[in-house]
Parts: structure tokens; C-alpha cells; sequence
């Protein structure tokens, strides 16, 4: 290819709306455009790193024996609707009605449609296992689309789905997943975790989440360097330090004035005690009526894992805090009150400082299971410096972005789509399902990422644009310009993807858009090198040249690549 006839409009100056190195490379190297909020306009070089990315995926989708097949992104809402999750997604869903008065929505995954169509031809158990996947077009109406294509309400999306007699089966699906995965992400140059993951909205028994280390990432995972134990921090569990005795060593209750003082902030302060001598309670109204979560001071309240115990809940208002315990926010107790408590396996040891339940008043010498019954669970969240629940290991803390997950289903969509199937015995059964998510352009945006210098992008060697970019640095000149090509038509006769840089530019100009747009290799080809039968071969990783003869030049980049 030839850089005169390929659009690549690269900018000298970083966009002002880019913040993500990823979205700011992108853009200045010409790879998108930005049509709206959250759409973008994938030019050439993207268009075939994409394709690249996508032919990765499809030779290990297919190598553990899916089949691709493509399913409409319209969808007609009765599908949704049995599965419940037409009412239960809100505003992320893109809804409309079409002339009829129909109701649809544009697809944000297809787990209702994929198990509509195994409903309709899945007959026998003969028919599985069945492992079906498609590279599709997704919409998700983004609150806040940011981070360049990594957030965005338009995006390409790899979705597999395995159907199958048993758990067993699914196990089996699930497993060879997970593998394709790892191989997948490894060819595609990241460095990523395998961890531990809440379902969500997709539902089923378990769940893993592929993660790319990253800055940008708007995700935190949780790590153990000792025993490799690895969860987003929704799922994560650990065990926190000890409580950092102090003055809640006392061991008699007694309450103490601590006016104005309300937050553990500002009562530890007043008190000259650590926040991990605190507890924390929480006023929250549920389904049942109010009831009290309890942390420990130096600790936040994970909601997802007490709504998982508690059901659906919201914080008590102001007033609701006066009116059902009569006593002002800021000042609340585990003791001396009714109300049903949750509390966090942490406080289960110790001796703490909590609110009076008086105006003005904190009690010191609170100890759980003598002043206070409760419910003990697991309800904070994980955090730097935890100690690793597995194998006691201090716990470490990373932004990652999420590439990829798998999820078990069971029968959670094809019990209400009525997706069975007759048994040996002719005993009708549900189809346990899976789901396999992959994000092509989460890949891209994490290779960028995790591969960049202050010059531009470095590709990884298996989902560049092109293998290798020939920079001839006076195209006027004749022997410069038929090294060149004979160098391009050597390298397209060995299947190597090269872009030619054919303009009548300083050399200058071409080594800075050949460094910004990231081409793992350049062959630079000047009149004095030439003149000793020579060209210049230089890693854009590493930014090592070497003089080579042109004749090598394809025995060189087999080395490399």
C-alpha cells in the first residue's frame, strides 16, 4: 500500500477533548474520527487493525469449534420482555418503535435472541452441544461516553454462546474458553489478568473478566503476587488489618461527649483514635423496612455485595434517621436499638467506638455479640494494603480496562424462553447456556495503551496496520525509488503487509507519521547508504537500526516478526 493513495490524516496537535493516551494517539495518528458522543469513525489503518484483531479471534473461536453465524442488532421487544430484562435495564437501553407501533430495541448483547433461535431448533440431545458466535455491532446508550473507543454507544462486539445437556457440559465450554481467550491475548500482544467477577445484569452462577493493565482504566482488580489470586474489586474478599488499638481498649461501655463531632473523620480526630477502633453504621431502608449496615471506621460499604444479602435498599434521608431512631445522623449506634443489623465479618474482634444513639455523644467499649447482635457478612470493600483471603498475602490494587468475560448462564435465559430438549429417555430438559464476551476494540485501545512512547504508537507485530513501513527518503531519486520497490514487491511475494511512504515529503515529516502511527518495523532507504549496498532497518520498539543489505531484508523481518 502507498501512503499517497491511503487516508491518513495525522495531527501535529494533541485534541483537546482526548484525555486517554489511547484516544489522543488515535486520533492524532489518524486511526478515528469523533462523529458524536460516543460514535466514531474508524479510518483505514484502524479499519485493518481491527480486521486483524477480528481474524485473530475468529481462528480461536473456530479451533474450539464455533461456528460463526449473525444475528439482526433490531430486536423486538416480546423476547426482552419474557426474560424480564426489558424493564429491568433502564436508561442504557436504546428503545424505539417502528411504523407499526411496535415496540424495539437496538441490541446491547443477545443473550434473549441467541436463545430464541435455540428455543426454535434445538430439538434433542443429539443436537448438543452447540457452540455459536458472531462478531456484531452493539449499542449501549452510555451516560458518559469517554475514553475514545473504549466507552463509546456504538462498538463491535465478539459474543459466543454455548448450549448444552449438563453442567458438566457447560464446564467443559467454559474451560475451553477461558483457553481460547488466553491465546487470543497473547497473540494479540497485551499483558492482562483472568479474575474473579460480579455477573451483573447478564446473571448465571459465575463469572471471570479478562483485564488489561492500563491507567486508563475505569475498572480496579484486586492482586495476590503469592498465590495469584485475582477479583474485581466488586467480588473481591480480604482480610483487613487488625484494629489499631487505642483508646477503645476500654472494656467498660461509657459514653462520651463529642459535640458537633459526627463523621469518624472528625470524631477519631477529637478522640486521638484510629479509624479502625470505629464502627460505622448505616441507616438504609429495604423491602422489609430500615436496618443498619455496620463497617468498620477505616472501611466503605461494597453495595453490591450487600444487595446481594439485603435486597434492593437506599439510604435513609435526614429526617428518616430522626424519626425511627430519634437521633440525629452522625450519631448512630449498633446497641440500644431493635432495628435488624448487617454487619461486616471484620468487627466480628475487638473493642470499638460507635455513636450513642444520644445527640452530642459517642459510647466507647462497644464490643459485637455482647452490646449488639447481627447478621456477619462480607459487605466491604477490598482495598490496597488488605490481607489476601486465600493465603494471608498483602493485597495490591491496579486500573485495568476490561477486554473480555465469561459467563455461566445455567438456565437463566432458556428457562423463560422455554429453550429444551428431549433426553435419552425422552424426558424434556432445560439447555444450560454460556456467554463469551470479547471487545475488538478494547483490544485495540489497550494495545495502544500498554505500547506507546512520547513519538506515538508501537503495535504489537499481530494486529498492526502493516508489518513494516519503507520510508525512501527522495522519492525523485531513481535508485532510492527502485530500491524501494523492489524491496515492497520482496516483501508482498513473502505475504508481509507493507505501506510504502511515496510522498514528496521531508525525511523529517516521515519519520515523525511513521513513529506516531506505529508500524513495528521502518526500512529507511537514503542515497548514502546506498551507495555501500545498504538500507536502514530500525525497530520502532526499541529504536535499534541496522544496516542490512536489501537482499536480507525479508530474512530480517522473519526474525523479528
Amino acid at each position: 500500500m502507498r501512503f499517497s493513495s491511503i487516508f491518513i490524516p495525522t495531527l501535529r496537535e494533541t485534541p483537546a477533548e482526548a484525555e486517554a493516551v489511547s484516544h489522543i494517539l488515535m486520533l492524532r495518528a489518524g486511526y478515528v474520527r469523533q462523529l458524536a458522543a460516543g460514535l466514531y469513525i474508524y479510518l483505514p489503518l484502524a479499519r485493518r487493525v481491527m480486521e486483524r484483531i477480528n481474524k485473530i479471534i475468529r481462528e480461536e473461536m473456530d479451533a474450539i469449534g464455533a461456528q460463526e453465524i449473525s444475528m439482526p442488532a433490531l430486536h423486538p421487544s416480546e423476547i426482552w420482555k419474557k426474560t424480564g430484562r426489558w424493564d429491568d435495564i433502564g436508561d442504557e437501553m436504546f428503545r424505539l418503535k417502528d411504523r407499526g407501533g411496535r415496540d424495539m430495541c437496538l441490541g446491547m448483547t443477545h443473550e434473549e435472541i441467541i436463545t430464541w433461535l435455540a428455543s426454535m431448533e434445538i430439538r434433542s440431545y443429539r443436537n448438543l452441544p452447540q457452540v455459536w458466535y458472531q462478531i456484531q455491532t452493539k449499542f449501549r446508550d452510555e451516560a458518559r461516553p469517554r475514553s475514545g473507543i473504549l466507552r463509546t454507544r456504538e462498538f463491535i462486539m465478539k459474543d459466543s454462546y454455548s448450549f448444552d445437556r449438563d453442567e458438566r457440559g457447560l464446564e467443559e465450554n467454559y474451560r475451553k474458553h477461558a483457553e481460547a481467550y488466553h491465546r487470543i491475548f497473547k497473540r494479540c500482544g497485551l499483558r492482562y489478568y483472568q479474575v474473579e467477577s460480579d455477573p451483573g445484569m447478564m446473571g448465571g452462577a459465575l463469572a471471570h473478566e479478562f483485564m488489561a493493565p492500563s491507567s486508563a482504566g475505569e475498572d480496579t482488580i484486586v492482586l495476590c503476587g503469592k498465590c495469584g489470586y485475582a477479583a474485581n474489586v466488586e467480588l473481591a474478599v480480604s482480610v483487613s488489618h487488625p484494629q489499631t488499638q487505642g483508646s477503645a481498649q476500654n472494656p467498660a461501655p461509657e459514653d462520651i461527649a463529642t459535640p458537633d463531632k459526627r463523621t469518624v473523620a472528625e470524631v477519631s480526630e477529637f478522640l486521638k483514635s484510629d479509624a479502625s477502633c470505629f464502627i460505622k453504621s448505616l441507616l438504609l431502608i429495604g423491602a422489609e423496612g430500615p436496618f443498619l449496615a455496620l463497617l468498620r471506621g477505616d472501611q466503605e460499604l461494597h453495595e453490591k455485595k450487600l444487595r446481594k444479602i439485603a435486597g434492593e435498599f437506599r439510604p435513609a434521608q435526614r429526617d428518616e434517621v430522626k424519626e425511627i431512631l430519634g437521633v440525629e445522623a452522625g450519631f448512630i449506634g449498633p446497641h440500644n436499638n431493635k432495628l435488624k443489623k448487617i454487619a461486616d465479618i471484620t468487627l466480628k474482634e475487638g473493642i470499638y467506638i460507635s455513636g450513642a444513639n444520644k445527640e452530642g455523644f459517642h459510647t466507647r467499649g462497644i464490643r459485637p455479640d455482647v452490646h449488639f447482635e447481627a447478621e456477619w457478612h462480607d459487605i466491604h470493600v477490598a482495598k490496597e494494603g488488605d490481607k489476601c483471603s486465600k493465603c494471608g498475602s498483602p493485597i495490591t490494587e491496579e486500573k485495568v480496562i476490561e477486554i473480555g468475560n465469561i459467563f455461566k448462564l445455567g438456565a437463566k435465559y432458556s428457562r423463560p424462553l422455554k429453550a429444551v430438549y428431549l433426553d435419552p429417555a425422552g424426558e424434556e430438559k432445560e439447555i444450560i447456556m454460556g456467554s463469551y464476551g470479547i471487545g475488538p476494540a478494547r483490544i485495540a485501545a489497550s494495545a495502544i495503551e500498554q505500547n506507546n512512547d512520547r513519538d506515538g504508537i508501537i503495535w504489537p507485530q499481530s494486529i498492526a496496520p502493516f508489518d513494516v513501513e519503507i520510508i525512501p527518503l527522495a522519492v525523485d531519486d531513481k535508485e532510492i525509488s527502485d530500491t524501494a520497490g523492489k524491496i515492497y514487491r520482496d516483501l508482498q511475494d513473502e505475504n508481509f503487509e507493507a505501506l510504502i511512504d511515496d510522498r514528496d515529503e521531508r525525511p523529517g515529516v516521515k519519520f515523525k507519521d511513521a513513529d506516531l502511527i506505529g508500524i513495528p518495523y521502518q526500512i529507511i532507504i537514503g542515497k548514502k547508504g546506498l551507495k555501500d549496498g545498504l538500507v536502514e532497518f530500525k525497530s520502532r520498539k526499541t529504536k535499534e537500526t541496522e544496516r542490512i543489505s536489501p537482499f536480507d531484508i525479508v530474512k530480517k523481518l522473519n526474525e523479528a516478526s
